[in-house]
């Protein structure tokens, strides 16, 4: 169905990115390619100077840990691809120029964060150029 699909994983929640994942490779066309991506958020300043200097570099190790695992541990082929900004824009970014057409994110429950801020999947459906499938 889908020649290649980005799949955003919160390693908070690798249980949401393991069913997410194994979703997408039930998609997956012969020879297609399956995108893992994880996006750590930026620190703003006023806040990284009471921070441990190293806290990005160790955050993007971890999740780089965390994906070969998850990606091992299922037996799914996938690019592992890390990149650090706001989630929605580096997912929509990510989707654009690999040329996905497809990108399946997990959501959750809406809390009242979300009616004012507005959730990343809420962001990456309104603005995506592919197909989106959101998992609850």
């Amino acid at each position: 169905m889908f020649t290649k699909i980005i799949v955003p994983v919160d390693i908070s929640t690798l249980d949401k990115g393991a069913d997410i994942f194994r979703k997408a490779a039930s998609l997956l066309d012969e020879g297609g390619k399956i995108i893992l991506l994880h996006v750590v958020e930026e620190v703003p300043s006023y806040l990284a100077i009471d921070m441990p200097a190293d806290l990005i570099a160790n955050a993007t190790d971890e999740a780089q840990d965390k994906l070969v695992k998850l990606r091992d541990d299922t037996g799914i082929d996938a690019e592992i691809e890390l990149r650090s900004g706001p989630p929605a824009r580096e997912i929509l970014a990510c989707a654009k120029e690999q040329g996905a057409d497809l990108i399946i994110i997990a959501s959750h429950r809406p809390d009242f964060s979300n009616y004012l801020l507005g959730s990343t999947a809420d962001r990456v459906v309104r603005h995506a150029v592919c197909s989106v499938l959101v998992r609850r």
